[in-house]
């Protein structure tokens, strides 16, 4: 959690306090008795116009939490990624059965440094470039300027989907073939031929369905942060032996005619980014919640935090925030001691009022 959360979290408890009946369901009943004496402290007017200066500021909070400049509004049509979607799952410590199956190989050493992760889908413009091999050569263009300027990038993986190959068990040597990735450093033109660097290579074999993932990070980072020109990238797939007819149809760099958009939009290449913002801190895999022990207080009517879940479909914003699909405000009610006892933390007490 970076530590915007914390100043989220009270600007959100006020909105909905002060929100009016819609969200009086969140409120426990020792809740609900605060909200009927904040409001009949305040004509509606005033109320309203609270209500609303506090929802927006909550919305640039939020905005500014995730490096966004306005409020974003997706087409209806958008698909997530579902490599994003496990992604998420994994790190929230949710679900941990279901996805032991699942191929998420990111990079552990850079997500340690790392506190956000961005997907971007290429343009759909492909463009052949030509080489020194017989192999086709694809390069793909990814629009990075969404990446904030205060977010440093520490690893990109591109993600590519592959489809298995039916063939005779005697032709299993005719199966295996290489996927080189390389980075144009000098696009293609009428005087010259695009110059490029390899960034990484497999050699895989065709027997499987499967995602391949390759290390494309110097090529983003230098894009990001050194500034230089991004002429996006080349995939190039050749195949040992020369005679083999469906020389790269299998890996998945273009929608095929009847597939539908939406099944292409599952499949197609991915690129990931992982970066740090400088603030909070970077990701670490929860472990599944245990059961917590409270121990029974002694004085129940002092100050103490209560639990506040608020729906984000309550304030309208589940059409651009996928998950989770709340937030867990909290809310601070009882009778505070005063003076503050030698065992309690000033600074924490006022950080729960």
């Amino acid at each position: 959690m970076i530590p915007g959360n914390r100043m989220l979290m009270v600007i959100l408890l006020c909105q909905v306090l002060l929100g009016g009946t819609n969200h009086a369901s969140l409120i426990p009943e020792t809740g609900r008795k605060k909200v009927a004496e904040l409001q009949g402290q305040a004509g509606s007017g005033r109320r309203s116009a609270q209500s609303h200066e506090l929802l927006r500021g909550f919305e640039t909070t939020l905005l500014q939490m995730f490096g966004l400049r306005r409020r974003p509004q997706p087409s209806k049509s958008a698909v997530i990624p579902s490599y994003m979607l496990d992604l998420y799952r994994l790190q929230s410590g949710e679900e941990e059965e279901s996805l032991q199956e699942i191929s998420l190989q990111y990079p552990e050493r850079s997500t340690s440094r790392a506190n956000t992760v961005r997907s971007f889908h290429h343009e759909e413009h492909l463009e052949t470039v030509p080489g020194p091999s017989e192999a086709p050569r694809i390069r793909f263009v990814f629009n990075l300027s969404s990446v904030p300027e205060n977010e440093v990038i520490s690893s990109a993986e591109l993600r590519l989907y592959r489809e298995q190959v039916e063939e005779p068990s005697a032709a299993w040597e005719r199966g295996f073939h290489r996927i080189n990735i390389y980075e144009v450093m000098k696009p293609l033109s009428e005087r010259a031929q695009a110059i490029t660097r390899l960034l990484d290579t497999r050699l895989v074999h065709h027997n499987v369905t499967r995602w391949e993932t390759f290390d494309v990070s110097p090529a983003v980072i230098r894009w990001t942060k050194d500034k230089q020109p991004n002429h996006g990238l080349v995939i190039e797939v050749t195949h040992l032996h020369h005679a083999q007819t469906h020389q790269g149809k299998h890996v998945r760099i273009s929608r095929s005619l009847p597939q539908g958009r939406g099944d292409w939009a599952q499949l197609r290449p991915l690129l990931v980014t992982f970066g740090h913002d400088g603030r909070g801190h970077a990701l670490t895999r929860r472990a599944r919640r245990s059961p917590k022990h409270q121990r029974s207080r002694k004085n129940k009517k002092n100050c103490r935090r209560h639990a506040l879940y608020v729906d984000f479909s309550d304030v309208g914003w589940n059409d651009w925030i996928v998950a989770p699909p709340g937030y867990q405000a909290f809310y601070c009610h009882g009778d505070c001691p005063f003076p503050l006892a030698d065992h309690l933390n000033s600074t924490n007490h006022a950080i729960v009022q």
